[in-house]
């Protein structure tokens, strides 16, 4: 018989590596008491569902927990981090670059009007906790997308996995915002804005979807109540006249009349009842290329999860900085590459948290 002598180190090594095979399944069966759905295709280089499984095992973790916490507090920032994360992703692409602060940033466009400062808060609150426990490695952006995911996910939408691996940017192009799809869109235009993507109708339809909760401002759906085209029901019409008797009205509007505060897909019941607050929302329910869909997504809520998931997944790998590209990094702060200062246009409360984070070798 043969002896296999095995040393102190070489055997205190081999029960590390047991720990953290029990240790990681039992991390991402802990993450939903929700069935999670499959994991969409990648496409993007550099990406992987099990990027951080060595670095940072915990960080999907670390996300939802303290988002718990801020959602209970203030629910309508999860809707503000889900919209952070569609204006980053379909302006320069996803790569944190909305967060650069500065004169003329992305923030600083009609646009990008409305983004909520506390769900930009949040994100770099979440980028110091995270720090706290990994070496730099997590990017901001990967923290929005994950942080997106909670806000659907917490609000009773999908459950899905993410594939990670982003880098930000040290640049930002406030010219890139125009790129952004507009509430007076039709249906035709959002198609080829969507189709310039690489996402097609189907995806345009389950991403709309996202306006099942949050709110609007009357500059974004004045014309809504002046058009006839798409159709509006009068009742809703007259309502949202009441409360937006011209752009500049302070009140906003639900997105969602029927469930305002929760993920589902009541948003595509308002729509076939001529209910969507915006035109680029109601005119999906006429228009050959997608009214099916959208009576599909109305009857059947697991198969909008389902395209929901797939799409976003999609979504998130717009034009991603990854490996070694000479203009990608991982910040020291989201609001600032790290060969520069905090920017004075920074308020003084994000001043403080990037402090805290610094003075605590964050």
């Amino acid at each position: 018989m043969v002896r296999v002598i095995i040393s102190s180190a070489n055997r205190l090594l081999i029960v590390l590596l047991f720990s953290l095979l029990l240790f990681v399944p039992q991390i991402n069966g802990s993450m939903s008491s929700n069935r999670k759905l499959g994991k969409a295709p990648i496409t993007a280089k550099g990406l992987s569902y099990d990027f951080y499984w060595i670095s940072c095992p915990r960080v999907e973790r670390i996300i939802r927990k303290h988002l718990e916490d801020v959602f209970e507090k203030d629910p309508g920032q999860a809707p503000g981090i889900l919209r952070l994360f569609f204006h980053d992703c379909f302006s320069q692409g996803c790569d944190a670059s909305i967060f650069l602060s500065g004169a003329s940033g992305e923030q600083d466009t009609d646009e990008n009007f409305g983004l909520r400062p506390e769900a930009i808060e949040t994100i770099e609150n979440l980028r110091a906790l995270v720090r706290k426990q990994c070496p730099r490695v997590v990017s901001c952006s990967d923290i929005l997308v994950i942080a997106a995911r909670e806000a659907v996910r917490q609000f009773g939408g999908p459950d899905f996995d993410v594939p990670l691996g982003r880098k930000d940017s040290k640049f930002f192009n406030k010219s890139s915002a125009a790129n952004l799809p507009k509430p007076f869109f039709k249906t035709g235009e959002l198609v080829k804005s969507f189709s310039d993507r690489n996402l097609d109708a189907t995806d345009l339809v389950a991403l709309s979807g996202a306006h099942t909760y949050g709110l609007a401002h009357c500059g974004s759906l004045f014309n809504r109540t002046t058009d006839t085209q798409p159709p509006i029901d009068p009742e809703f019409r007259n309502g949202l006249i009441g409360k937006c008797p011209d752009e500049d009205s302070p009140v906003p509007i639900d997105l969602d009349i029927r469930t305002p505060n929760k993920f589902d897909n009541m948003y595509y019941i308002d729509l076939l009842n001529q209910q969507g607050v915006f035109t680029s929302d109601q005119d999906l329910a006429s228009d050959p290329r997608t009214r099916e869909i959208v009576n599909q997504f109305s009857s059947n809520q697991k198969l909008f999860f389902d395209k929901f998931a797939n799409a976003f997944v999609k979504a998130s790998q717009l034009q991603v900085l990854t490996g070694n590209d000479v203009n990608a990094e991982i910040r020291k702060t989201c609001f600032a590459p790290n060969n520069d200062g905090f920017s004075s246009s920074s308020s003084s409360v994000l001043h403080e948290v990037v402090d805290s984070a610094e003075t605590n070798n964050i």
